[in-house]
């Protein structure tokens, strides 16, 4: 299996899925929208309940500003919009204090970026993803509230879903 070198983290990874849409995502948010490697979070670990048992996955990429997440993001190989309801899940429970304000959905080259809170698209481009400059203005203007602990479960079960579904290709 082809190896190739993760542009953010540097380690070796295999080249299978949709890593090339992550690595051009990854080159993409450092080269294009200004934010520094170290701001950016590879794979960072979700544990979901379903049916009582816990479901270990993870979040292709988290942004973070001023040590808060920002954005999440999953990277995909196929058709983006398959993946908005997922990577909303993913952004609303990641953190138990609060939810990310934006999710992505891209393929590296197209993007899907939605508000969190409200489940809106608010842009369909890889250029409308905030760049590190327009994030750190609008921070404090951004809203981190818990999720609604109502809606967790219904969250979690569709995160393990699509998730589950992304593996088994």
């Amino acid at each position: 299996m082809e190896q190739i070198k993760d542009y953010i983290t540097g380690k070796d990874i295999d080249n299978i899925g949709p890593e090339v849409s992550r690595q051009n995502c990854e080159r993409f948010l450092v080269e294009s929208k200004g934010y520094p490697k170290n701001d950016i979070l590879v794979d960072v670990p979700l544990t979901v309940q379903f049916k009582g048992n816990d479901y270990c996955a993870s979040i292709d990429l988290v942004v973070c500003v001023q040590k808060k997440a920002v954005m999440a993001i999953t990277c995909v190989a196929g058709s983006i919009g398959s993946y908005e309801r997922e990577i909303l899940a993913g952004a609303r429970l990641l953190h138990a204090d609060y939810q990310i304000p934006f999710a992505v959905s891209t393929d590296g080259k197209n993007a899907v970026v939605m508000d969190t809170l409200s489940g809106r698209t608010i842009g369909k481009n890889m250029s409308d993803i905030f760049s590190r400059e327009k994030m750190t203005k609008i921070l404090s203007d951004l809203t981190f509230v818990p999720f609604d602990k109502t809606k967790k479960e219904r969250e979690m079960i569709i995160y393990r879903s699509f998730h589950m579904e992304k593996i088994n290709r």
